[in-house]
């Protein structure tokens, strides 16, 4: 792919934004706004929106946002996935339906910065490269989750980037040639979990294809405010771990015991809360960091959970092919 010459957009390639939705109607306003500010041409972008059979308004905002979209002249269409329950198969329906040379994904609760998707194109002037991940930081919330997440940096690319057995980014904020999917096939639509490692995955091991990072590639991602949601995410977690140490052999985490539990919180009181409340009197650390090891460890137990109770499905091993 040529350099982006701002003076010479019919050379830029064309981009399919695909956007998994179940139960969007919270979400869905301020996602579709962020998503029509795009600097990307709209003459060479389209945008899936793919409902994976919502119960709530998710179907009437998208019927109305499609038909605003367009009259605007910009490509919005409102797919359909109702009969597999997976982000995996929504993406899959959104590949299927699609364009573009290059394939962009990223999630109903993400807000993206205009030059998104400029951004996220640029690497692929690099012919090496096939994946690009861009950044995920968290969106400002009030909620003592939302703060500890953001202070975490609970879904930073970098520390995927750096996985032990192989680089991978998150489908919130994630580019790939839409060519290579000819070679090693789309999601596995039956995989409720861990689809974003096993396709980033599967590109680098079957492909000559590398990942790249991309720091201005920035997405703001709404963080879980409530203490079920965020342990519902940690035991996914936990379970997508199970089922990449199925797939591929990965290590599994270390299993969470009441012994952990115990000796984390001991060591907190004794330990932390003493020296960081000193750090805070001198303005050298942040009132969160002063909860963050129960929160840590609420999160390992859950994650713990997740990961010995989960089991990977034997449809879950197929491979879906364009």
């Amino acid at each position: 792919m040529n350099s982006l010459n701002p003076n010479d957009v019919s050379y830029w390639p064309t981009v399919s934004v695909i956007v998994p939705i179940y139960n969007g109607e919270e979400d869905l306003p301020d996602l579709l706004d962020c998503l029509t500010q795009q600097t990307y041409p709209k003459e060479k972008t389209e945008y899936f929106l793919v409902d994976n059979n919502s119960s709530d308004r998710t179907s009437d905002i998208l019927a109305i946002a499609v038909e605003k979209a367009n009259h605007e002249g910009l490509k919005f269409y409102h797919l359909t996935e109702n009969q597999i329950q997976s982000s995996y198969a929504a993406r899959n329906a959104g590949i299927k339906a699609s364009k573009g040379e290059i394939l962009v994904f990223t999630d109903m609760d993400c807000r993206p910065y205009p030059n998104w998707v400029e951004e996220i194109v640029k690497p692929f002037t690099n012919p090496s490269i096939g994946i690009v991940a861009g950044e995920l930081i968290a969106l400002p919330g009030n909620s003592l989750l939302e703060k500890y997440a953001e202070r975490a940096e609970i879904m930073a690319q970098k520390f995927l980037l750096e996985h032990p057995f192989c680089p991978y980014g998150q489908t919130a904020n994630l580019a790939i040639l839409r060519d290579i999917f000819k070679k090693v096939g789309i999601f596995r639509p039956y995989l409720t979990t861990g689809g974003d490692a096993d396709i980033c995955w599967r590109i680098q091991r079957e492909t000559h294809y590398k990942i790249e990072y991309t720091p201005k590639a920035i997405i703001q991602h709404r963080h879980r405010s409530h203490l079920k949601s965020f342990q519902s995410q940690l035991r996914r977690y936990g379970c997508s771990n199970r089922y990449l140490h199925e797939l591929y052999g990965v290590k599994l985490m270390q299993e969470c015991t009441t012994q952990d539990i115990v000796l984390g919180v001991s060591r907190w009181i004794v330990q932390d809360i003493p020296k960081k409340s000193i750090k805070l009197l001198l303005g050298r650390a942040d009132w969160i960091d002063l909860i963050r090891t129960p929160i840590d460890l609420i999160g390992f137990q859950a994650r713990s959970i997740g990961q010995k109770e989960a089991k990977l499905p034997q449809k879950a091993k197929q491979i879906e092919w364009l």
